[in-house]
């Protein structure tokens, strides 16, 4: 039976590196699940594969697109739904691996029928952003959607917005949108969840976002600086950069900032993720376990 291996767990885990033995051994690409790293001009700032990384398996999805270009959860599921078609036809196990937690909702799921939003309720919710602020919008969204509120990126006005938009346009709260028809997919998915103690994490956490200081980071954010406008810059790593470049913070209280939001943003991973019963879940370096638990699937 064609199966589908989905590999996720919290920013900086240690993803990349288990998929890519799981890719050896299988022999088989890997399909990118990280919303961000499918832009090439986000290199640095997503930790996306090195250039090591991506000769040692193919990956699809990274790099492939521009922040210019128009990009969401449901063109991803189409678009990879489609390439499963082919994959499956060269090999009956395909693996996924990210931590967009509605990316690879999309894929295992599908993407729920939300309505499109009215003018009015859409100029309502911006009116209110510019004269109450994004905390008086999260603090609605918590009262009419509290399951909501534990999970969106509350540092993400697009979001926070969009599913009060939902709640005022339909007087349903927009979670009750995601839970509608499951759609059925025509092969088996098996999900591996990796997870550290939460000192371990965040130290590798905090590494990380230091190795791409050194990287580059400041130089990569720069060169974006005039599109920061668009959604795929409105991101953990840029976002800081942008206020640094703005005087509001020294470099050092934008480095700061990263890491703090970054441990934020994985809680909120590992609280979407956990919630899901069909995910089995391991510590990255238990790569033997992880090999016999999928054995069953083969």
């Amino acid at each position: 039976m064609n199966t589908l291996i989905v590999i996720t767990g919290p920013t900086a885990v240690g993803k990349t590196a288990l998929t890519i033995q799981l890719a050896s051994h299988y022999g088989v690409p890997i399909i990118n699940a990280d919303s961000r790293q499918i832009y090439r001009e986000l290199r640095i700032g997503t930790a996306s594969p090195t250039d090591e990384q991506l000769r040692a398996s193919r990956h699809f999805f990274v790099g492939n697109k521009s922040i210019d270009d128009y990009y969401n959860a449901s063109m991803y599921e189409q678009e990879v739904i489609a390439l499963l078609d082919t994959l499956f036809s060269q090999h009956p196990i395909q693996l996924l691996s990210g931590g967009s937690m509605m990316y690879i909702d999309a894929v295992c799921n599908g993407i729920d029928d939300i309505p499109t939003i009215r003018d009015d309720i859409r100029q309502q919710m911006k009116r209110r952003y510019a004269e109450e602020g994004l905390e008086a919008l999260c603090a609605d969204l918590k009262r009419l959607d509290p399951e909501h509120y534990e999970t969106v990126d509350l540092q993400n006005h697009r979001r926070v917005i969009h599913a009060l938009e939902i709640c005022y346009q339909t007087g349903k709260t927009y979670t009750s949108f995601r839970r509608q028809q499951k759609k059925e997919r025509p092969f088996r998915i098996v999900k591996i969840g990796l997870n550290r103690q939460r000192d371990e994490l965040y130290e590798r956490i905090n590494a990380r976002v230091d190795e791409m200081m050194a990287a580059g980071l400041v130089d990569e954010a720069r060169c974006l600086l005039s599109k920061r406008h668009l959604n795929a810059l409105n991101t953990v790593g840029y976002k800081e950069m942008f206020e640094y470049f703005d005087g509001h913070w020294t470099l050092d209280e934008a480095v700061e900032r990263i890491k703090g939001n970054t441990r934020r943003y994985a809680r909120k991973q590992l609280t979407w993720f956990k919630r899901d019963e069909q995910v089995r879940w391991f510590h990255p370096q238990e790569s033997e376990a992880i090999l016999h638990y999928l054995s069953q699937y083969e």
